[in-house]
Formats: structure tokens, sequence, C-alpha cells
């Protein structure tokens, strides 16, 4: 059986100041850009009319926009989707979103009856349709929204019972700290927010806690087996015995995330980007930021003596997180 990094005893809680820094580094200045410039939401969240087209022959994206302004549908957008022959025509226009909810003939009938003035009914092939109204964006935002927090909620309470209140408190800031890395790099990435984005977040934020739980189980069995030894090295022992399993499951799903990004095609492919950054900050957060964040809570709040929260071991040594664990302190050993 391949084994990866086995019996490894690096100090990952040392290195708490440096990991700190890189986090901000990414986050702040990314959410001052959301906050200045926002996102590109699409059509699910704005409300408009999104059509793909397949020509015969590559068109010119140019002629188009002209095409479409001349029936009357101001301020669209065309994208090439893919392909050279592919292209992404997009209305958000307010104007049209209004008049296309009163009931006048759809932005996707005008723009079809142009094309075909302009390039003949059999040069091209409508792919897809998608028209929302303002008011379904504006609920599928909210309720985008509503995921989000609820999912907070469930891991809170999920880890409060399967753990107790420090875990579970260290376990929703390391996802906390995943969603803002998360929004930080879609506006890096210049992504378009849409349902797909979503789920990808959601899908994220349960991929990140499960690596969380396995070192916090592995956590909680050194507990058991190192009364004595100070959590600071119980923490490190942890995350070293469970890093082979990280790194040989990671692997696995960055490839199959890899390939998706490369031959999804355009719709899955900001999925699978906000997966592939998901697994990487999952995994850092698991480590770098759960596990310190329980050390401090631990020595914020410590024990009564003799009582563990369930775990049954003595109270542990405070430590001082500036610094490395004393030569006293136990190896960590496998």
């Amino acid at each position: 059986m391949l084994r990866l990094l086995h019996g490894t005893s690096y100090d990952f809680i040392g290195k708490w100041k440096i990991t700190t820094a890189v986090t901000l580094a990414f986050i702040v200045p990314g959410l001052i850009w959301i906050a200045i410039a926002g996102y590109n939401y699409s059509i699910e969240f704005t409300g408009g009319t999104a059509m793909q087209l397949s020509f015969k022959t590559p068109p010119v994206a140019a002629e188009i926009r002209a095409t479409i302004d001349a029936a009357g549908v101001r301020g669209s957008e065309i994208t090439q989707f893919g392909a050279d022959t592919a292209y992404l025509v997009r209305v958000q226009d307010p104007r049209q979103i209004a008049e296309q909810s009163r009931g006048a003939e759809s932005v996707a009938d005008r723009i079809d009856t142009a094309l075909a003035k302009k390039y003949g009914a059999g040069t091209y092939k409508v792919v897809r349709t998608e028209a929302v109204g303002p008011k379904v964006g504006g609920e599928l935002r909210q309720r985008a929204f509503y995921a989000i927090l609820f999912s907070f909620l469930v891991t809170l309470m999920y880890l409060a019972w399967r753990f107790e209140w420090r875990f579970g408190v260290a376990a929703v800031i390391a996802t906390a700290h995943d969603i803002l890395a998360t929004l930080a790099f879609i506006k890096y990435a210049n992504l378009e927010v849409s349902l797909v984005v979503v789920g990808g977040i959601l899908t994220m934020i349960g991929y990140s806690l499960n690596d969380t739980i396995i070192i916090f189980d592995r956590v909680r069995e050194n507990l058991h087996k190192h009364k004595r030894e100070p959590l600071y090295d119980t923490l490190n022992r942890s995350v070293n015995e469970t890093l082979p399993r990280s790194i040989l499951t990671h692997a696995t799903v960055l490839a199959t995330l890899i390939a998706l990004t490369i031959l999804g095609g355009e719709v899955l492919r900001p999925f699978a980007l906000v997966m592939v950054f998901g697994v990487i900050t999952g995994t850092f957060s698991s480590i770098f930021v759960a596990s310190p964040i329980l050390l401090w809570i631990e020595n914020k709040y410590p024990r009564a003596v003799g009582d563990r929260g369930g775990v049954g071991v003595k109270p542990v040594r405070q430590m001082d997180m500036h610094h490395a664990p004393s030569p006293k302190a136990s190896p960590v050993v496998h």
C-alpha cells in the first residue's frame, strides 16, 4: 500500500503567524474589492435573458451586437462560449426586463428574429434560452444567502453534538475562513456568480467540514491516549497522523476537478474552479486555522479540573502560541 508522508513530525501549529498573514493578505484585499466593485451576477440573480447560439461558420461578434441593437434590444453582452462558432448573448438592461415582465414580445424572440434576417434561419441554432424576471432573481439571491447561513447553523449544531462547543466554534471559524477566501477567489478570478457557483460554495463547505472533522476525531482519540500531553503537541500529532490520508484524498479529488475544469465546458467550469480552490483552502483551514483556534479557545477558556467536556482527560497545560513547545514536551510518535 502506498504511504506518503508517513511518520512526519512537522510543527504545523507553530506556523500560525505566517499562515495568518497569508490569509489576511489574500482575503482582505478581495473583500475590499468586492465592497467597491461588487460581483458580476448571472441572469438568475439579476433578471434578464440569456441565449446560447451555435453558428455553422464563425460570425463576427460586432455584427451580432449591431444586429441585436438594430432590433431595439439595447445593452446586450456578446461573449464567445467555448468554440469560435458558439456565442452567449446576455441582456440585463432593466428596461428590457421591465418590458418583458409586462408581457411584451420576449427579448429572446426579438433576438432570434433579428438574427434570422441577418444570417438566415438555417445558419445558426439556439442551443438554450434562459429568461428570469427581476423578482425571481431577487428571490434566488436571497435563498442562496439563506442556504449558506443555514449551513453554518447546521455545522455548529452538529459539531457541538459530535464533540463539544470548543471544537464546534473552531470548525465554524475555519469554515467562515473558507467562505471568505472563496468569495475573494471568485472576485480575483472574475467568475460570474450563478446558482452553479453557489452550489460549488455549499459543496466546498461540506468538503472542508469533513476534513476538519477527520482531524478533530484524531485529536479526541489522542486526548484519550496521551492524557498528560500538552494540547499543542496533541494537535500537531493529530495533523501529522492524518496527513497521509489527507494527501491521497485531496490528490484524487483535485485530479477529478482539474479534468472537469478542462473538459467540463463553460457551464461546469465555474463550479469546478470553485471546488478546486475549495479543496486547497479547506485543507489549509483544517490545519492552520481550526487547530490554532481550538488551542486559543482552550487557553482562553480552560476547563475545570476533571471536566474535559466528555473527552475524559485532564486539563491541558496552557501554552503560549507565540512559541514552539518546550523541549520537555512529548514528541510526535506513531
